[in-house]
């Protein structure tokens, strides 16, 4: 009986896969890496061969840490980052790179090459940005699409198929065209409620008019849940699974680890309106599910069907927050090469400190975390980070006082977001959080105490994998549909309620928060 299915997440820096049974067991997981080419500011590529052979590698491992056999295995389902990749008309690899190394055919999600693009989309004002936030982002495809276009007119020229990363893995694996409809609606401005759903209007506005014939573009998108088709012959045998295999259409990876942290919501929409997920790693997002169409700007959405038949997704998120802790630990003279033990050195220390001088600890520092631009809820990939109240300290606790405050203002800025969407007629008031930073204890009490809203964490942290396991169970046949998938596998969570006796203080901070948003605003509009 095929009872079990294969999960596989592609994030920044390695390809991931997880074997889980019916009830959501994960039996069996590995991970391998994959590589990264930065060769200027603001660009990062990938090889997608390297990606396809390290999901290989991580699905044969996982497989066979499960100790099941492959016949079990009703379907493989795969989540990946918002990442571009292009090949030609025989389907071999184009390079996206400036260096001209033709094994570099993919743009990661995090490439900032394309912010001049993103810029004039945006001030076309077209009708399709109502369904982006008002804004295009340089992490979007369409932006990356028209930097290409431009300045590698080669590799467009010789272009047949573009793909979202998630869609490239479901064509390798089955050799079909069919596009998901999370990635579509989620990173190619694709309008899943409209028919046709893609705006010939707008593409010809922003000089991409060719697009879908150049890139294999199908009009219908697959929605999540539903099967693309089996394994090839070919892909079997790489992955160590057999042909009967299903592959479900593809997921944005935030969207499969909002799945997943609210799959026990997922059969009960009135609920699911209240729950949060934050996914929170290299960068954080928050997403929000509604019956009806609300209002996103600064946030990426609506977007109809992203995840959830009927449902909308706005999706909120720093672009830098992982990532940010791991700057200012490797700048700062008493850090270095931010590993996981230092770190948690680093959280171990901000405890004494804490419980030394009080809550006031490092009081006098504010952090805005717009280091890699700010996303939500200011759409402004322009924007820089800040840090104010520094002194000489070089020590290592002058470090973990501004880790601490770095956090705070990381947290600070999750509430920024919230009371965004509460504007909007969201209805937060619950945060399901998944992803690295569930190990980091300084973070997860300041997502409470800063909020003020209760956060659960699961007991299982790997809601990425879970979300595009319970899609893919639903793929082959093995759960009815996403509510009842997600009934029978979320494995269930811990609870923590915001410590009220800090709200005065965090109230403080967030008025300081808004302020140093509006000080820096100054300093960048004087002549």
């Amino acid at each position: 009986m095929r009872d079990h299915v294969v999960a596989v997440d592609i994030g920044t820096g390695s390809a991931r896969a997880g074997v889980f049974t019916a009830g959501g067991s994960l039996l069996g997981k590995s991970e391998y890496p994959i590589l990264m080419n930065r060769p200027r500011e603001n660009h990062a590529e990938h090889d997608s061969e390297d990606i396809w052979a390290a999901v290989c590698a991580a699905v044969r491992s996982a497989v066979a840490a499960s100790g099941v056999d492959a016949s079990v295995i009703g379907a493989i389902g795969f989540d990946a980052t918002c990442s571009l990749v292009v090949r030609n008309r025989e389907g071999g690899q184009l390079t996206v790179s400036t260096g001209g190394e033709s094994r570099f055919d993919t743009i990661v999600w995090l490439d900032h090459r394309a912010l001049a693009e993103a810029d004039y989309c945006t001030a076309t004002r077209h009708e399709v940005l109502a369904y982006s936030g008002e804004f295009m982002s340089p992490e979007m495809e369409m932006p990356k699409l028209m930097w290409l276009k431009e300045n590698l007119p080669e590799s467009w020229a010789q272009a047949g198929y573009f793909f979202d990363l998630a869609d490239f893995m479901t064509w390798k694996a089955t050799g079909s065209l069919a596009r998901s409809r999370s990635t579509l609606v989620a990173k190619w401005n694709y309008l899943a409620h409209r028919e046709p759903g893609w705006q010939a209007d707008f593409l010809n506005v922003i000089g991409l008019g060719d697009l879908r014939e150049r890139g294999g573009l199908p009009e219908d998108s697959v929605p999540v849940g539903k099967s693309i088709g089996t394994l090839t012959a070919e892909a079997a045998e790489a992955l160590g699974l057999d042909r009967d295999c299903h592959v479900g259409a593809g997921m944005i990876d935030a969207y499969a680890g909002a799945l997943g942290a609210l799959a026990a919501h997922a059969g009960d929409l009135a609920s699911l309106e209240h729950q949060l997920a934050l996914i929170a790693g290299t960068s954080s997002c928050v997403v929000s599910f509604s019956r009806e169409r609300k209002r996103s700007t600064g946030m990426w959405g609506p977007y109809y069907e992203a995840v959830f038949p009927e449902m909308w997704l706005a999706e909120a998120g720093q672009s830098a927050t992982g990532a940010l802790l791991d700057h200012i630990v490797s700048m700062h003279a008493a850090g270095g090469a931010p590993t996981a033990a230092l770190h948690d050195r680093i959280v171990k220390r901000i405890a004494e400190l804490r419980l030394a001088e009080g809550e006031l600890l490092g009081g006098r520092i504010h952090v805005l975390p717009d280091f890699h631009g700010n996303r939500s809820p200011l759409a402004d990939p322009h924007a820089l980070g800040v840090i104010s109240g520094m002194t000489l300290d070089a020590s290592f606790d002058g470090l973990c006082r501004l880790y601490w405050r770095t956090s705070v203002g990381i947290a600070l800025g999750i509430r920024h977001i919230l009371e965004r969407m509460r504007d909007y007629g969201y209805v937060p008031d619950t945060l399901h959080v998944a992803g690295g930073h569930v190990k980091n204890s300084v973070l997860m009490e300041l997502y409470s105490d800063v909020t003020g809203c209760k956060v659960v964490i699961p007991k299982m942290n790997e809601t990425v994998l879970l979300g595009t396991a319970i899609a893919a169970s639903v793929s082959c046949g093995l759960h009815e549909n996403l509510g009842a998938a997600g009934a029978a596998m979320y494995p269930g969570g811990h609870e923590r309620l915001p410590d009220t006796a800090k709200k005065a203080l965090y109230d403080r901070d967030y008025r300081r928060f808004l302020a140093m948003y509006r000080h820096r605003a100054e300093l960048d509009g004087m002549d």
